[in-house]
């Protein structure tokens, strides 16, 4: 079930709105406010996963130096994250 929220907008700001509304094709205000609401909240999931594994990595425990093999091993990783990527952006 949705509810009523009434926000207040000034002019420049509730023409912008509009402006996006049929620009990006919404078919309401409503719906396009929906809309930025849900990616603001990916976006705060996103950071508090990212923090939630920060905060895992450095309660770890102590670190170690870094070798050329784990240079390796990263670089090699991430190598093949751009070939898979590049494969899939191409179809």
């Amino acid at each position: 079930m949705l509810s009523t929220l009434h926000i207040s907008l000034s002019a420049p700001l509730k023409k912008w709105v509009e402006e996006q509304v049929e620009e990006k094709g919404f078919s309401t205000v409503s719906e396009f406010m929906r809309d930025l609401l849900r990616q603001q909240q990916a976006r705060e999931n996103a950071r508090a996963s990212v923090d939630k594994q920060l905060l895992e990595g450095l309660n770890s425990g102590p670190s170690t130096r870094m070798t050329r093999k784990d240079w390796q091993r990263i670089r090699a990783e991430g190598m093949k994250l751009t070939r898979e990527r590049s494969r899939v952006s191409v179809r």
